[in-house]
């Protein structure tokens, strides 16, 4: 399936200010089941672009301004074809297929942090949550992930979040709704406390139905490495595993190392008068 995708982020000023470089994490790297066919990032006013990989591998541009503005406006094309199974059949390693495992110490060493809760759980809520999941001493792995992944909305409504950063877990069980950000940080931080290596996926969300009005968005989810299959996106949003419909950009420990755009600028906080961000993505002919 071949899909463009257009990404607008415009940032509006009370008066001229000055722009410090900006970090753009927009564009995403080929793999087995995406090719990445053209991509190109604009902004205005017109920016100095630096492309590095940061430690994760993911492309970043950091583009840096010669001029005061009012506005500044970003835009990402990209055009991709994307052959992710609608329902794939995941073959992990036969050590694997019981919950609990242990990963080889190869792999422990090389998903390292990966491995490791991101927040705090002093009374052990979320542990206890997480392991609410799991059915017996023995369970099927894949099950148990799809369980999680499938009751994350069991306990959390989704709704839509401007404010920037995402929730803490313990935050986000205890308000009972959260984004789609705070939901796979939720999930994330639940399968570390079982023991998986689980990743930060930012990105875009393409749904063939969607009304004309609602033609994509930005997305967050989780990957979980299982030996043998790799690392399989969990969707707990909208309770989908798998690729399917996901375009992902970048990858990370948290979702705050994969923001889509990080900068600020000089001047007093009341010149900044708000900010709006546009997507579309199309299925091309």
């Amino acid at each position: 399936m071949k899909l463009s995708i257009h990404h607008t982020t415009r940032y509006r000023y009370a008066r001229p200010v000055i722009l410090q470089p900006h970090r753009l994490t927009l564009r995403p790297r080929s793999s087995h089941d995406m090719a990445v066919l053209a991509s190109s990032i604009s902004c205005s006013p017109a920016a100095q672009m630096e492309w590095t990989q940061d430690v994760f591998g993911n492309l970043i541009a950091t583009a840096t301004f010669a001029e005061a503005t009012d506005q500044l406006i970003i835009v990402s094309e990209l055009h991709l074809d994307q052959s992710a199974a609608a329902w794939p059949v995941f073959r992990t390693d036969p050590a694997v297929h019981s919950f609990p495992f242990t990963y080889s110490p190869d792999d422990a060493a090389a998903l390292g942090a990966l491995s490791v809760p991101d927040y705090p759980d002093p009374q052990g809520e979320l542990a206890n949550w997480a392991r609410a999941f799991v059915r017996g001493e023995q369970t099927d792995t894949l099950s148990l992930l799809k369980d999680l992944n499938a009751g994350v909305l069991g306990a959390i409504s989704y709704r839509v979040r401007d404010e920037e950063g995402t929730q803490a877990p313990r935050e986000t069980l205890a308000l009972g709704s959260g984004s789609c950000r705070d939901i796979a940080a939720l999930f994330i931080d639940a399968a570390r406390r079982l023991g998986f290596g689980a990743r930060a996926v930012s990105g875009y969300l393409f749904d063939p139905q969607a009304l004309a009005g609602d033609p994509g968005s930005t997305h967050a989810w989780a990957e979980v490495y299982l030996p043998g299959a790799g690392w399989i996106a969990f969707d707990p949003t909208h309770r989908r595993v798998g690729g399917d419909n996901l375009i992902p950009v970048a990858v990370a420990r948290s979702n705050r190392q994969i923001m889509p755009v990080i900068g600020g600028y000089l001047g007093a906080p009341d010149d900044f008068s708000g900010m709006d961000v546009s997507v579309e993505i199309l299925a091309e002919e």
